[in-house]
């Protein structure tokens, strides 16, 4: 499998690179990261050249910094509640319409960057989740058409702050603590995967002890339906990002709750689209 990622070699500016036949190649400069990622986005579609392939370096994933698959999104849009179990979990009906919320892209970090648990709150929990990344302007998408918008797809960490959240009937504020959203590392094309990438393993892990696992053909709201949804009220663009739901297994729900603490290592992998590693350290004073 082609997948791509942003990063940043040692002593080398941020690139966009390819995993190719096993091996991590460098595209170095070939592709500028515009304010939307476009070109990049283009890119995902069309896959690289040979020619691009032939100039392309062979890269240490050891010594590199991995970037967010989008250097900054226009949109981060959320849907809570897509899978029924986690509902049931948290004592919750499946919703008749999406819960849908946002996220800034301050709370965005990439695949091994620090998650940072602020200062004011320790209910730091963990939400594996499928990231959608537009690929094309789209608006009044169709069931027919709706899946056409998307470029690719990218593992998700919608980490949330538990107490903060529940302060308000409306989620946003637990939900936009600095470098608490993980992202990445792969941007996987759309035709790599199965349509609405459905079918596909879920899970989180902490400390290597398995707290969610489920399958994506299990979201109640698809990928194609939760963007005919959001068309209908806005206009998506290239580069904007729609994670869609967490499975049960959460952290607050567990008997204790499980919350993530300093020194510990959450993953998120998707069948076919990755791992997604980050540390956890507690927010300097």
């Amino acid at each position: 499998m082609t997948r791509y990622a942003r990063v940043t070699p040692a002593g080398a500016p941020t690139q966009w690179a390819v995993q190719h036949q096993g091996e991590l190649l460098g595209l170095g400069e070939q592709v500028a990261a515009g304010p939307h990622d476009t070109d990049w986005l283009a890119l995902t579609a069309a896959g690289p050249t040979p020619a691009m392939l032939a100039r392309a370096r062979p890269l240490d994933a050891d010594t590199l910094r991995w970037e967010t698959p989008v250097a900054r999104p226009g949109k981060v849009i959320c849907l809570g509640l897509n899978y029924a179990a986690h509902a049931a979990e948290g004592g919750n009906a499946a919703p008749e319409y999406p819960s849908f919320f946002m996220r800034g892209a301050s709370s965005l970090i990439a695949h091994g960057a620090p998650l940072v648990r602020p200062r004011v709150s320790d209910k730091l929990d963990f939400e594996a989740e499928l990231a959608v990344v537009i690929g094309g302007r789209a608006r009044h998408l169709t069931a027919a058409n709706a899946l056409e918008a998307v470029a690719g797809y990218a593992c998700f960490n919608d980490g949330t702050l538990r107490d903060y959240q529940r302060r308000t009937a409306q989620w946003t504020i637990g939900k936009n603590f600095d470098s608490t959203g993980a992202f990445g590392p792969w941007l996987v094309p759309a035709s790599a995967l199965p349509p609405g990438a459905s079918g596909l393993k879920i899970e989180s892990r902490l400390n290597g002890e398995v707290m969610q696992s489920d399958n994506t053909a299990h979201m109640i709201v698809t990928v194609a339906q939760a963007l005919v949804l959001l068309s209908e009220v806005l206009t998506l663009e290239p580069g904007d990002v729609i994670a869609m739901g967490t499975p049960s297994g959460v952290g607050y729900a567990r008997k204790p709750p499980v919350w993530m603490r300093p020194g510990d290592r959450i993953e998120i992998e998707i069948e076919g689209v990755g791992l997604l590693s980050n540390p956890v350290v507690a927010e300097e004073a």
